[in-house]
């Protein structure tokens, strides 16, 4: 599914954000930026030591606690078709949401633009964040994440294409669910 808000194509299409062939993907980290399961094990095992060496650099300079909810780092696509990795920690949320999660997860999405904004990346690829081990309701999340982008996009008209690549046909419809009630 694709539609065009302002001069950015946002895409939804079922795949392996490890596949993507953009400026930047984002990953879907955990606090350490040490890898993990799910899309985050995927990606630091497909890019290779590169991005892991970057994120012990950013753990020691920056983040010596860990990378806090919400925010967002960058480091190189190191073997990955993407020429980089944005990784940002979403919210905990053990099958529901309160306003904290919802603003959490807000951030990561809406963080994650405006660093690759802010390094010059017109395409960027996204997973769904938190609804993997981390249990974020699907479809609260994914209009969370639609909107953030809306957001983003009303105010910032910047990005080529802003794509969701989901893992499962199901998560696929629930974005889609999501972009048809909020473009109605």
């Amino acid at each position: 599914m694709e539609i065009t808000i302002g001069k950015t194509k946002l895409i939804l299409k079922k795949g392996d954000i490890t596949e993507e062939d953009v400026d930047v993907i984002v990953n879907a980290a955990n606090s350490t930026l040490m890898g993990g399961g799910g899309v985050d094990g995927a990606i630091h095992q497909k890019g290779g030591p590169a991005i892991l060496q970057e994120c012990k650099k950013i753990r020691q300079t920056s983040y010596p606690e860990g990378l806090p909810t919400g925010e967002a780092v960058i480091t190189t696509g190191g073997n990955l078709k993407a020429r980089y990795v944005i990784h940002t920690v979403g919210p905990i949320c053990h099958g529901k949401f309160g306003e904290t999660e919802e603003k959490l997860l807000y951030n990561a999405y809406y963080n994650s633009l405006k660093l690759a904004k802010e390094k010059g990346l017109k395409t960027i690829s996204f997973p769904s964040i938190s609804t993997g081990a981390y249990r974020c309701p699907p479809y609260q999340s994914a209009k969370i994440a639609i909107k953030a982008v809306i957001d983003f996009v009303g105010k910032e008209d910047y990005f080529e294409q802003i794509r969701f690549i989901l893992y499962t046909d199901q998560m696929y419809h629930t974005f889609k669910d999501a972009l048809e009630e909020a473009t109605e």
